[in-house]
């Protein structure tokens, strides 16, 4: 791949993928005592719509939900962040993430998403028209992991938008949870040389690329495969990305942070955002660092994600009331 710049297209970024109803905890503390839950939706795909959606971009979400009231949240909510919706109403359950505040600094999860209408994704479900019209494909190594039809999903979308020179996004979002390292490799290496862009942790990039150590050969190693950009998320220390063969440093914006969940998916949105409106690798890698802060500095995976004409609150470092 050559050009990380969307073709001159409607631009609209489409992803696909599992949202899942979630139930977290309000305080810290063992579940096995009993603790007060709050009901909300996440999903690395989804909370990337939204995510663009906020900053004024346009989304399109594709995937299945459960016939039930859990499968009406998901709809209900990620419609209400403007975010345009091709779901199918499956007979089977809505995914659900239950989420433990084991202590005040440590979160953990756990998953019930197998035999549900997530992992009941298929290759039929991607309508060509969308993903063939989009700017930006959106993809993550979660959806592949859900099983054989998401991964055909996945495939099938990655096959449209490359014949239709649609700009395509890989985070690699490894998730132990769901699959092995090497089963997780064996899937994202072909994708990922079929990539423009491509977001990853440190660990997740070795993955793909073993054998590479430290973000500048991190992202050489990526861009090698194919891809000609790679953004490696570095927390605190910000990012480091290696975008049509010139380097680009991002530090993180100092924050407090209250939960560190979903802050790889905001950093995500808010550089497609900007992808998206044309900007140069500047203000979109600005734009990440500054919705990866927004992220970790509120509760939930996407509920405090800023409006554009909030992108500027965390400019100011005091306690005043605006």
């Amino acid at each position: 791949m050559s050009n990380l710049s969307p073709p001159p297209r409607e631009p609209y970024l489409v992803t696909l993928g599992d949202v899942l109803a979630v139930l977290a905890a309000r305080n810290p503390g063992p579940f096995a005592l009993g603790t007060t839950l709050r009901l909300g939706v996440a999903g690395a795909e989804s909370n990337v719509a939204v995510g663009v959606s906020r900053l004024g971009g346009s989304a399109t979400w594709i995937g299945r939900v459960g016939d039930d009231e859990l499968g009406d949240l998901v709809l209900r909510e990620l419609r209400a962040e403007g975010v345009t919706t091709v779901a199918a109403r499956d007979p089977a359950p809505t995914s659900l993430l239950l989420k433990e505040r084991r202590t005040s600094t440590h979160s953990r999860t756990r998953y019930y998403r197998t035999h549900t209408a997530g992992a009941r994704l298929t290759a039929d479900d991607i309508p060509e028209h969308l993903v063939a019209g989009a700017a930006v494909l959106h993809i993550t190594g979660i959806t592949p992991a859900l099983g054989e039809g998401p991964a055909a999903a996945v495939t099938r979308a990655v096959d449209i938008a490359v014949a239709a020179g649609v700009t395509i996004s890989l985070d690699v979002n490894f998730r132990s949870l769901l699959w092995s390292e090497a089963a997780a490799r064996s899937i994202l290496r072909p994708l990922l040389r079929r990539s423009d862009l491509v977001f990853a942790g440190p660990h997740e990039a070795a993955l793909v690329v073993p054998g590479a150590d430290g973000p500048e050969e991190l992202a050489k190693g990526i861009c090698d495969l194919g891809p000609a950009g790679a953004v490696i998320k570095l927390g605190e220390e910000g990012a480091y990305a290696l975008l049509d063969g010139q380097p680009h440093r991002q530090p993180a914006v100092p924050v407090r942070v209250h939960d560190s969940v979903g802050a790889g998916d905001a950093f995500a949105a808010g550089y497609l955002a900007e992808l998206l409106a044309g900007e140069p690798p500047e203000r979109r890698l600005r734009t990440a660092a500054l919705l990866g802060a927004f992220a970790v500095s509120t509760a939930g995976d996407w509920e405090g994600l800023p409006r554009r004409s909030e992108l500027g609150l965390l400019d100011h470092h005091d306690d005043m009331v605006r």
